[in-house]
Parts: C-alpha cells; structure tokens; sequence
C-alpha cells in the first residue's frame, strides 16, 4: 500500500505486528524517567487519567468531551478545520502550581530534520486535530521562542521519515520513509503559545495512542516527552470514528502501557491532554508544560 495518501485502513492484523512488537520493546528499553517541569491549570481535575478540559473551550464553537461521545467528529484531515478562526484560547485559565511531568523515551522513530510548519498533516486524512502547546517556567511565566518538536502516526499506526529503524518504524514502505507526515517544529509566541495542525495518531502494539514531542531552545534541549488522549475518547473515536472503526480498539490501554506506567503515578495526568469538540468537529486537543527554572 502506498501511505503517502490513505484511502482505507488494513486491519491490525495486516498492520506490520512485528514493527510493532519491536516498538512496544524499544520502548520499554529505553523508558529511562529522568523529569522535567510542567505546568497544570486551575481546571485540571488532577485524577489520574481524568483531566479537565481546556480552560477557553467554551461557548457556542466548543464541546467539551467528557466521555461518552459518539459521532460528529470530522473525517477528511486539517482541510476539515473550516472554522479554526474561531476556535477558543484553551489557555485562558489561570495556572496553579506547576508540577513535574516524566520525561519519556523518544522511542526508534525519531528523526533529524526540523520540519517547521503548522500544519504537519501533508494532505493525510484522518480525525482533525488543532494541538495547542504553552511553555513556561517555573514561575509560570510564558517561555518564548521556544522549539517545540512533534511526531507521532498516521491513523494506520505507520511512522513516516528517515528513522534509525524503517523496518520497524514505516515497514520497509519506500513512500513512508520518503514521506514526513505527522512531523514538525513550532516556536512559541511571547505568551509561550504553539499550535500544531495534525490528525489523531493510530496505534501499535503494545503502545497506548500517544504523541512525543520534544521542548528546546538553540542547542539545550529539555528531554522529550509523550502526551496521551483520555481513554474514553480514544475508545470512541476506534468504535465510531469511520476513519479509524476499521483498525478495531487499540490492544493496550494506560493500565498495559509500560511507557505510561513508568510515570509516576502522581503526575500521570498531566501527560493526558485536556480536548474539544469544535463546531466544526475538530478536536482541540492542548497542554501546559513547564521546561526551565
């Protein structure tokens, strides 16, 4: 199959399980758990799993997704993101003490380039997602010009780029290792703000759907990381979703994820992205993170 462009989704069984075993495996080899800083809002339910949602995302544009939704989100990619112009600050609310969230592995499917673009999706389909970012220090304040680097799936469960293992990672898949969807770097605003256009990522064995993401600035880097989606959400979106019904429920949950688990349990909510449904049917996914003193 060519996965520069997607028409339909293999099932999991079709879907490169030895890739993917390998995955589960680096993972759990590299999952060191040194720590940098993040920050929480006042919104922030602090149950493990259970965050609240975006402090902004409310009014006639936005849902909040508490769990239990089915249907109207969008298909078709970030082109779906008709009314993006009025979807709301989801860091509008005031920041309490901020907290430590674990540093994760980078797993085998890293890259070198610095792809900076907004939209990372290039012209993928799949569920829209609008990925807000806010970078502070430990006094909260905003941290500018910051680098923030992201790249996770497409909804096939497949890593694009030129990574250290491309049989593992892209399967061997000429168009794939060619190809940098799901890719990019921001830098943050003077209020520490950077947005990513992208699609909700797919699964692999033995991971939980997830995003890394790296903060830097010029040659310091603060580690990386992995943020996650509530698991009720994700349940919704595999069992509804009909860009992502075909590939069946991901095989490993938070509870079975030895990245997760490696977190520790006191800050593992912080590591769940708080979302939205927009209007447009859009998902509006964001985090706070803390990176320096």
């Amino acid at each position: 199959m060519n996965r520069s462009r997607l028409t339909t989704v293999a099932p999991p069984a079709a879907r490169a399980l030895a890739r993917r075993e390998f995955l589960r495996k680096a993972c759990l080899g590299l999952a060191a758990i040194p720590l940098i800083s993040a920050c929480d809002s006042t919104s922030a339910s602090g149950v493990d799993g259970a965050p609240g949602g975006p402090d902004g995302a409310t009014g006639p544009d936005a849902k909040r997704v508490d769990g239990g939704l089915s249907g109207g989100w969008a298909t078709g990619g970030t082109a779906s993101m008709t009314g993006k112009a009025s979807y709301p600050d989801p860091f509008t609310g005031a920041l309490s003490a901020c907290a430590l969230v674990a540093t994760t592995t980078e797993g085998p499917c890293t890259t070198t380039s610095d792809l900076a673009r907004e939209d990372v999706s290039e012209s993928w389909t799949g569920l829209p997602v609008r990925l807000g970012f806010k970078v502070v220090d430990s006094s909260c304040n905003p941290v500018a010009g910051a680098i923030i680097k992201i790249w996770h799936t497409n909804l096939a469960g497949v890593y694009s780029g030129n990574t250290p293992n491309p049989g593992m990672c892209s399967n061997n898949d000429a168009a794939a290792i060619a190809a940098n969807w799901f890719r990019g770097v921001q830098t943050t605003s003077s209020a520490g703000i950077a947005y990513f256009d992208t699609c909700f990522p797919g699964w692999y064995n033995g991971r939980a759907v997830h995003i890394h993401f790296q903060v830097k600035s010029g040659t310091t880097s603060y580690k990386v990381s992995q943020v996650f989606f509530p698991e009720d959400v994700t349940a919704d979106i595999f069992a509804n979703h009909s860009e992502y019904s075909g590939s069946g429920q991901p095989n490993t949950t938070f509870a079975s994820d030895n990245v997760y688990g490696a977190i520790p349990t006191g800050t593992r909510a912080l590591h769940i992205l708080d979302v939205a449904q927009m209007s447009d049917g859009a998902m509006l996914a964001s985090k706070v993170v803390t990176v320096t003193s």
